[in-house]
């Protein structure tokens, strides 16, 4: 059975509604999915109503955008949560609440970019109806892709995104990891590579933030080649951490699919038992 426990909709920074996602894992041939949208559980609901009639199993997860010493955009996922916790809704309001600014601002520089540049200005109601919730960096990038300003989302981001990029407002990481936990969840680094590509750099990494209640690490996933890809599996069993597999899917990435890793790797449910176990533990055990 293939699982895929990193997608994001629409909610976030996603081009897909949940209900779509649902849809597009039923041709892929997965069957477990995680839902976790940037710093919104909004298309959790969704999701679960739409797969629960055609037997796609939803995990409700989230991604946080987290800080780590010098490490700022940090990625952090929390799987098994209660979504409805109103204490957590409220705190994922205050950052969607900087979000919309943020991203309105990048959008404000990116059309003065093009202004200089004697072109016709981004239309923002038209970016955003490519968002369900609000917009992020990707549905910006998809309204240069439409109006011929950039020839791929790489592009996008390098001509505009990056240089017209506001910095984020970030959660500590413990203090995140803390919150993930009392709302039943089990923590889990995303894409541990896109912190460091040096594996003594990362080892330790990984450490620290065992020693502040990490639960486990995404080993395999879109960002890791096969040998960092087996350095995070082997540190995850040596460290008793979990692991987890995802795509990362976006619905605007050249070549990326649902279920899908690396070279075409596919994503087992050999590893939903002890993430199913941990999660257990947690409601028990908070």
């Amino acid at each position: 059975m293939n699982i895929d426990l990193h997608i994001h909709s629409s909610f976030s920074d996603g081009a897909f509604t949940p209900s779509e996602l649902v849809a597009l894992a039923v041709k892929s041939d997965v069957r477990v999915i995680a839902i976790a949208d940037h710093d919104s559980v909004a298309g959790v609901e969704e999701a679960t109503v739409s797969g629960g009639g055609i037997g796609i199993e939803v995990l409700p997860a989230v991604e946080l955008s987290v800080q780590f010493k010098e490490w700022q955009d940090v990625h952090l996922l929390g799987y098994g949560i209660d979504y409805r916790d109103e204490g957590f809704i409220q705190n994922l309001e205050r950052f969607r609440r900087h979000r919309d600014g943020r991203n309105d601002e990048i959008l404000d520089r990116v059309n003065e970019l093009l202004s200089a540049e004697g072109r016709i200005a981004l239309d923002s109601d038209r970016v955003r109806s490519f968002a369900r919730d609000s917009i992020g960096r990707p549905h910006i990038a998809r309204a240069l892709l439409e109006q011929g300003y950039a020839d791929s989302v790489e592009d996008a981001f390098r001509r505009y995104l990056v240089p017209c990029n506001v910095p984020k407002f970030y959660w500590p990481i413990d203090e995140a990891i803390a919150e993930i936990h009392r709302i039943g969840g089990v923590a889990v680094l995303a894409h541990p590579t896109s912190m460091s590509k040096d594996t003594v750099i990362l080892g330790a990494v990984i450490t620290d933030l065992q020693l502040s209640g990490l639960d486990g690490i995404e080993v395999y996933n879109n960002m890791g080649w096969p040998l960092e890809i087996e350095f995070l599996r082997r540190t995850a069993i040596d460290n008793g951490l979990l692991m987890t597999a995802g795509s990362d899917f976006h619905g605007i990435e050249d070549g990326l699919e649902i279920g899908r890793g690396r070279e075409g790797m596919r994503f087992d449910s050999t590893l939903l038992a002890p993430l199913y176990e941990r999660i257990q533990q947690m409601k028990i055990y908070p």
